[in-house]
């Protein structure tokens, strides 16, 4: 009997001849033509983390993976849809030409820059403007009041007041706008600075000034200014 030595096994050599049952049961034994058998979790909705082919997965795991990438795909869905409505939100009430917000900034410039406004309140750079007051004092941003209304030719109209403060008084802003329906925006039909003890400041009076201007005469059938 010839015994060779290698690094994983122990190989057997007869020059004389065994029987094929002793061959086939030492083969057994040592583990040779086995192959190695790997076992893993199965795949669930909650443990799936895509390591395994779809191919290797069994009809139930395949479920739970469709079911995992479905909610997934509604969360992505949801958070999309959430902040297209979050930014539009901000961009109506912020941002756009026709926004409250901007409407009230514009106005609040059209009171610093009034000599009449500046002569009972104060310096233009000193006079502040702010909403209404709320419970919580220590809130900064206070709620400006305004509505919107529709006439009944279809018009928007929005009616807007604040308060205004200075070295000088305080006082209190009130606005009429109207919508024009040919360039959608928004256009002054008066803007008054109350203030105690005052006559009230028309900053803007479109009625006023539309009979201001000198009455025009007709020629040939045509109006003429």
């Amino acid at each position: 009997m010839l015994l060779l030595k290698t690094s994983n096994a122990v190989l057997v050599y007869q020059v004389w001849r065994y029987s094929p049952s002793f061959v086939r049961a030492y083969a057994t034994q040592s583990g040779l033509g086995r192959a190695p058998v790997v076992s893993r979790k199965q795949v669930t909705v909650a443990n799936d983390d895509g390591r395994v082919n779809w191919k290797d997965l069994t009809t139930r795991e395949k479920a739970a993976r469709t079911t995992q990438k479905t909610f997934h795909l509604g969360v992505i869905l949801t958070g999309l849809v959430m902040t297209g409505g979050v930014a539009y939100l901000l961009y109506t009430d912020v941002f756009a030409a026709d926004s409250r917000t901007s409407i009230f900034n514009r106005a609040v410039d059209e009171v610093r820059a009034s000599r009449r406004a500046q002569e009972v309140l104060g310096p233009a750079n000193k006079i502040r403007a702010f909403g209404e007051p709320t419970w919580n004092r220590w809130a900064r941003a206070r709620p400006i009041a305004s509505t919107i209304r529709k006439d009944g030719n279809g018009r928007e109209h929005l009616l807007m007041h604040f308060n205004v403060d200075g070295p000088l008084n305080t006082g209190v802003v009130n606005m009429h706008m109207i919508k024009n329906p040919a360039t959608s925006e928004y256009e002054y039909k008066y803007l008054t600075l109350d203030v105690q003890g005052q006559a009230t400041i028309y900053l803007r009076n479109t009625d006023a000034e539309k009979k201001a201007k000198p009455p025009g005469f007709r020629l040939f059938g045509a109006q003429w200014r």
